[in-house]
């Protein structure tokens, strides 16, 4: 006998595929968000720590940035130090020079020349005076010349002039002369490392 089945078949069927279709969407969406949870976790740890590690790097660079401030406060102090030092030195080496201008000055004029006025402006000496003839003048120049403290020197006037009461005439005059350059120690360094 022929068994004729009169329930709707396609309908069952219908209704399994939906079945399976929903059940595979529903396993599809899980593992879906599965994955995006795995991903976003992961990513999530890589931001984090790359936060730590931004945080560490901006703490090291706020701490190299107050290192450098110091040094930069340390060499400014130490430039102050070394320019106070300076001046010290200067001023040890040029406390002598007034006394050893003065002794040479004596030794340097010869006899019937007179000083009225002397400046001083930095290595520069302005020697203002009378002479008994300007000879005298030639000669005291010939000496500043020869001295070991001065050179260069440069007559700036002579004139004629009467002094005194008994109006003697004398010669006027105005010269400017420098002061040699102490030398440095620097330059005296080398002499003596090529003697030893």
């Amino acid at each position: 006998m022929i068994r004729i089945n009169l329930l709707p078949h396609r309908e069952e069927k219908r209704k399994a595929k939906r079945q399976q279709f929903f059940l595979l969407a529903a396993l599809m969406a899980t593992s879906g968000l599965a994955i995006w949870f795995v991903g976003h976790t992961i990513l999530a740890g890589y931001l984090s720590s790359q936060e730590a590690r931004n945080a560490f790097l901006k703490e090291q660079a706020a701490l190299l940035d107050k290192d450098l401030a110091e040094i930069k406060g340390l060499k400014e102090q130490s430039e102050a130090l070394l320019s106070r030092k300076r001046v010290i030195e200067s001023l040890q080496t040029n406390r002598t020079s007034t006394v050893q201008v003065f002794n040479q000055l004596t030794e340097t004029m010869p006899d019937g020349t007179y000083l009225r006025l002397l400046k001083q402006n930095g290595l520069k000496l302005n020697l203002q005076g009378y002479a008994q003839s300007n000879a005298r003048v030639s000669t005291l120049m010939r000496n500043l010349e020869a001295s070991p403290v001065f050179e260069r020197p440069e007559l700036v006037e002579v004139k004629a002039a009467v002094m005194g009461n008994n109006a003697r005439r004398v010669s006027d005059f105005s010269l400017n002369v420098y002061l040699e350059r102490p030398k440095s120690e620097e330059a005296d360094k080398p002499k003596q490392g090529g003697k030893k």
